[in-house]
């Protein structure tokens, strides 16, 4: 590394050729593309051909008729000579040799040797370039890497790093906050800024290393010692003899992320170790490989490809980044969730046949047999929670006993309006279970703990089907009658063996009700939101219809929970409108996508508001699972959506009136059904008496509410997330185009 001026360059290299010297300086990432000319004032000048950005660094390319060894004759744009001192390339190195081109941070000496090994052994390497980028230690590691390495090895170089080649600003790449599967980050503490460290910054030193050492080299693979190739069926060809065969002498490498199941105590991380991936990853790591006889050498050699070549059609090498290598001393659930971490037998295979390891693996498991009564539909259970829904209650029940469910198990905590005394009544006739919310002896939420207690109650154990949602969440099958075996039925017609399916939130506002009756929720709130809403970002959750068969450990508040990863396989999981869902969602997706979302079988009508006399009850009480967020004007605007008219629940209106009245005419049904309404409309008269809610209740019926729960798809999220006071004030009142939007910077930004 030297300075010119204020100039960082961070190597030269000149050599001869016929004709004259050629010429590559390479300054650091941020050097601006005039910052160094050819000195006007020296004989046999530098004829400069080319300035080339490359990953935010310089490369001069040039030619001058100076001898080997003298300076590179480079000035200042003010004329100030800084001659730049350049090395001599060393190509005999590598020259016909199949090298790789690495990365070392962390990973010990015996990684590098164990990685040296398999690679000369399997797929033909027998030379190395290692850039170091630890900030010391580099004689004694070396050394020790050396002492690994037979003399009849594969050649490695070690070259160490003189200055930090890492992004400003950021930790190292050993903390788990940049391992990219990492769970957990929003709760992380970022590490502090490492330059040695941080991922790489400096870009240009590919093309260092191809210029000082690789020019020569017959093919060239760039893999990090935490890297290893997938392993090469005997007699194929390997990715060195690939990219000499290819046409422009490239070819492309995608790298997976692997991952060990458990460490032995006491022992270091090892390349046999790793034998899980995680079965949803999507997204690959590119790198490629270069026959550099048979590339255009002019061709700048980058992280991620060989600028401007076209890589070999053919099938990509496979490589597996062994990431408790580059996040040492860690578990691997920091690396990666455990949920999504399966064994891979191909990995199994590598650790112990070519790495000489026996690891650690995972347990095996298998699900439940799914029963297959006579009816599908048999014996579907709800799991719920609830706190002063008194009133609301009887509809509830009736509409998804009649749309087939049989069981209920609701959980309730501090109720005054009379909805224990109903549920105790309905659990006396044997229509559901009820139990008091656990919540208070535990340190969760309302909701999580009765989740979590639900889970040992015979009910649910012996469920078929199971889901867990509230009393405002109405399933709207649009199947056959519209009954749970229409849906099963549909189901396994389209994927023999279903076991999910999901139910996207439509959101339905109060259609301009005031006042509080007593009359069925589905025929009173009609209107809701489009179809394709994204925002706000509720909008589109979901809950799920799952079969009980232990595929997942835990029950969840849209989906169940801790997916066991060596079952994912038999996870067989539909939207709404019965297409599959994709992989990605099977560990902790909670809400649709413009990929994912669909109606067409099922939806759940979300009547999150209902009248706004009600609302101000629903407010009073609190939520169920975010106890801390107040249910104020903001959540009506974000859950009030009056835009569309939506009926089609309306057709099992008469199956869910004759279900509520034979419940109606059960001993003691009919007296605390009143009781719980004559409790809502005395809250209701309560609440309206305090000039507070009065101005709220005052608020939530006027105008510019009902006109904005009409608006709701010209909405950022930024709009949802601060509330309608950032909305200008006579905006319902513009004559506004019909694609006009409005967002805002942040919450409390507000705009005219």
């Amino acid at each position: 590394m030297q300075m010119a001026g204020g100039v960082q360059v961070l190597d030269a290299v000149a050599w001869a050729e016929e004709g004259g010297r050629q010429v590559r300086v390479f300054c650091a990432t941020g050097t601006a593309t005039d910052a160094l000319v050819a000195d006007p004032h020296t004989t046999l000048p530098l004829q400069i051909g080319e300035w080339r950005e490359v990953s935010g660094g310089g490369l001069v390319i040039g030619a001058d008729a100076r001898a080997e060894g003298e300076p590179v004759a480079l000035a200042l744009p003010d004329g100030t000579p800084t001659p730049i001192a350049a090395s001599i390339p060393e190509w005999d190195l590598f020259r016909g040799r199949n090298t790789c081109l690495a990365f070392r941070t962390v990973e010990p000496p015996q990684a590098v040797a164990d990685w040296a090994r398999y690679h000369a052994m399997r797929h033909g390497m027998d030379a190395a370039l290692v850039v170091n980028r630890a900030e010391t230690g580099h004689e004694a590691f070396a050394a020790a890497v050396a002492a690994l390495i037979p003399p009849t090895g594969p050649r490695i170089v070690l070259l160490g790093a003189p200055v930090p080649l890492g992004k400003p600003g950021m930790g190292p790449e050993s903390h788990p906050f940049l391992a990219p599967d990492a769970p957990g980050k929003d709760r992380m503490e970022q590490p502090a800024p490492d330059p040695w460290l941080a991922p790489l910054g400096e870009g240009l030193i590919y093309e260092i290393a191809k210029w000082r050492f690789l020019a020569r080299a017959r093919a060239v693979l760039t893999l990090d010692v935490s890297d290893i190739l997938a392993d090469r069926p005997d007699g194929a060809p390997t990715a060195f003899d690939r990219c000499a065969a290819a046409k422009d002498g490239v070819i492309l490498l995608i790298g997976r992320r692997i991952y060990p199941w458990r460490i032995r105590p006491g022992h270091a991380e090892t390349h046999g170790d790793h034998i899980c991936r995680p079965f949803d990853a999507t997204r690959g790591i590119a790198r490629w490989g270069v026959a550099p006889g048979r590339s255009d050498p002019d061709r700048t050699w980058r992280s991620t490809r060989v600028a401007y070549a076209k890589p070999d059609e053919t099938a990509p090498a496979l490589f597996f980044r062994a990431m408790a290598l580059r996040v040492p001393g860690r578990k691997p659930s920091e690396l990666a969730p455990k949920t999504s971490l399966i064994e891979d037998a191909a990995l199994l295979r590598l650790a112990t046949d070519r790495f000489g390891h026996t690891p650690l693996r995972p347990p095996k498991a298998d699900a439940a047999p799914a029963t297959t009564p006579e009816t599908p539909a048999a014996n579907t259970v709800i799991v719920t929670t609830m706190k002063n829904e008194g009133p609301f209650i009887l509809e509830w029940i009736a509409h998804h006993r009649a749309t087939g469910v049989t069981g209920f198990l609701v959980y309730t905590n501090d109720c005054t309006d009379g909805t224990d005394e109903l549920l105790d009544a309905l659990a006396a006739q044997g229509i559901l279970t009820r139990r008091d919310n656990p919540y208070r002896t535990t340190n969760l939420k309302p909701q999580h703990a009765a989740l979590q207690a639900a889970e040992a109650e015979p009910i649910v154990q012996a469920a078929d089907w199971l889901i867990c949602m509230d009393v405002d969440e109405f399933l709207n099958v649009k199947l056959g009658d519209g009954r749970l075996s229409d849906l099963y039925a549909a189901m396994d017609a389209a994927m023999p063996g279903a076991n999910m399916i999901s139910a996207t939130w439509r959101l339905f506002g109060n259609a301009d009700v005031d006042a509080y009756e007593d009359r069925f929720v589905m025929e009173q709130f009609p209107l809701c939101a489009p179809e394709v809403v994204r925002k706000p970002h509720q909008a589109w959750g979901f809950k799920t219809l799952f079969r009980n068969i232990d595929i997942y450990k835990k029950l969840g508040v849209h989906r169940p929970k801790g997916l066991r990863p060596e079952l994912w396989d038999r996870v067989r999981w539909l939207n709404g409108s019965g297409r599959p869902m994709p992989r990605e969602m099977f560990r902790n997706g909670w809400r649709s996508s413009t990929e994912t979302y669909g109606y067409d079988w099922v939806s759940l009508n979300h009547y999150a508001v209902r009248s706004a006399e009600s609302f101000l009850v629903k407010r009073d009480r609190g939520r169920v699972n975010h106890t801390d967020r107040d249910q104020g004007l903001t959540y009506w605007f974000r859950m009030n959506h009056n835009a569309e008219e939506e009926r089609s629940i309306l057709r099992r209106v008469p199956a869910a009136r004759a279900e509520y009245d034979r419940l109606l005419a059960l001993p003691g049904i009919r007296a605390a059904h009143e009781a719980a309404v004559t409790a809502h409309r005395a809250k209701i008269a309560e609440l309206k008496a305090r000039p507070d809610q009065a101005a709220f209740h005052a608020e939530l019926t006027g105008e510019r509410m009902r006109a904005l729960s009409r608006m709701l798809r010209m909405f950022g999220s930024a709009v949802f997330n601060a509330g309608p006071a950032v909305i200008p004030q006579d905006l319902h009142r513009r004559d506004l185009p019909p694609d006009f939007f409005f967002t805002v910077k942040e919450p409390a930004d507000a705009a005219e």
